[in-house]
């Protein structure tokens, strides 16, 4: 029983961060709700191997992410929906449109990034491939080191920078074939390569 009143105590301030992300991973609230209640029953089955003063929120979101991997990318039988109202939180699109500021401060680089939809920010980076996707979101929403995500994914830290390097790389691509259709910047511009 202290075991359950400890978990709850150290473990369910979490669960607002895992619900964003994992509904940025599936793209579905009532996916997102259920691999948040499969992480949970699995990190409670666990929480006795887990060794306290270890980074709770990465422990949490490894399991979160190899839940996701194992289970939900194995359905891609569906339709892809893409609905992230509830990413309030989302870092890079924030960055990418930022609502209510002021363009004096601003660098020509967010003043360009700034005329991009919601829709089209939020487009870009759903279209990620999963395994660069989880990585960009892991670093750049989630503000996790590339040592963290190379916990969480189990995978070396090379490949965690390649990832979101990568991931990072076909995103600003995605958004440059944005730009460039609404006229924001010409056909002349140097093309990204991956």
């Amino acid at each position: 029983m202290a075991d359950q009143a400890k978990f709850s105590e150290l473990a369910m301030e979490y669960m607002p961060a895992l619900y964003s992300a994992a509904l940025r991973m599936t793209r579905e609230p009532s996916d997102a709700q259920d691999l948040v209640q499969e992480t949970y029953l699995k990190a409670f089955r666990g929480f006795a191997g887990f060794s306290e003063g270890t980074n709770l929120k990465a422990w949490l979101y490894r399991i979160l992410t190899n839940t996701y991997i194992n289970s939900y990318r194995a359905a891609k039988r569906r339709p892809e929906v893409s609905d992230v109202e509830d990413v309030e939180d989302l870092y890079l699109y924030h960055r990418l449109s930022p609502v209510g500021s002021s363009a004096i401060g601003r660098s020509a680089e967010d003043e360009a990034l700034a005329s991009f939809t919601d829709e089209e920010v939020k487009s870009a980076l759903e279209a990620l491939p999963d395994i660069f996707r989880i990585s960009v979101l892991l670093a750049d929403v989630e503000g996790f080191s590339y040592k963290e995500i190379s916990d969480i994914t189990d995978v070396p830290v090379g490949t965690v920078m390649s990832r979101i390097h990568r991931g990072r790389k076909a995103l600003q691509k995605t958004l440059h074939e944005f730009a460039r259709a609404r006229g924001l910047v010409g056909s002349a511009t140097a093309e990204f390569a991956d």
